[in-house]
C-alpha cells in the first residue's frame, strides 16, 4: 500500500501539519520529481526491479525525514526500506529539487537585512553555583626548588 493515500483524505490544515508543506505544494514537489526522473530514464532501457517506493511516498519520505529529523534506519522500517536506500531516496530528491531551482529557503544575508533593526538586547546574568573539590594537602606534590629543572 502506498504512503501517500493515508494522506489523500486528510483536509488542507491538516496535510501541512502532518508533511510540513501545503498540498499544492507537495504536488508541485511531486511533479518535479516525475519530469526528472523521466528525463534520467529517457536513454536507458526498461528493466530491472521496479522500486519499492512510488514517486510521491520518495517526495513524502523526503519530507518526513526533515520534519521529523528521525533516523534514516526507523524510517525506512516505516516505509519498508533499508537505510541505505533510505538515504539514496533523499538524496535522489534533494539532487532534483535543488537542480529545478524553484524551491529554496532565502539565505542568510537575505534574513539578516530583512531583520536589521535591533530593539534590545537581553542578557542572562545568573550566578550558578559550581561544585569544586575541596583542596587539601595531600593533593599538592612538595618538592625542593634545586631538583626541578
Amino acid at each position: 500500500m502506498r504512503k501517500i493515500d493515508k494522506f489523500e483524505k486528510v483536509n488542507e490544515e491538516n496535510f501541512k501539519r502532518l508533511v510540513g508543506v501545503k498540498r499544492a505544494t507537495f504536488e508541485v514537489i511531486v511533479e518535479e520529481y516525475k519530469k526528472a526522473e523521466e528525463e534520467r530514464k529517457k536513454g536507458h532501457k526498461i528493466g530491472g526491479r521496479k522500486p519499492k517506493l512510488c514517486e510521491e511516498d520518495r517526495v513524502l519520505f523526503m519530507l518526513e525525514y526533515y520534519r521529523e529529523y528521525r533516523t534514516l534506519y526507523h524510517m525506512g522500517i516505516d516505509y519498508g526500506i533499508s537505510e541505505g536506500q533510505a538515504s539514496k531516496v533523499v538524496k535522489d530528491v534533494e539532487h532534483v529539487l535543488i537542480k529545478s531551482g524553484k524551491f529554496s529557503l532565502p539565505s542568510k544575508r537575505v534574513l539578516y537585512e530583512a531583520d536589521s533593526q535591533i530593539e534590545f538586547v537581553l542578557i542572562d546574568a545568573t550566578e550558578s553555583p559550581i561544585q569544586r573539590p575541596k583542596k587539601s594537602k595531600s593533593d599538592t606534590i612538595q618538592g625542593r626548588k634545586s631538583n626541578i629543572l
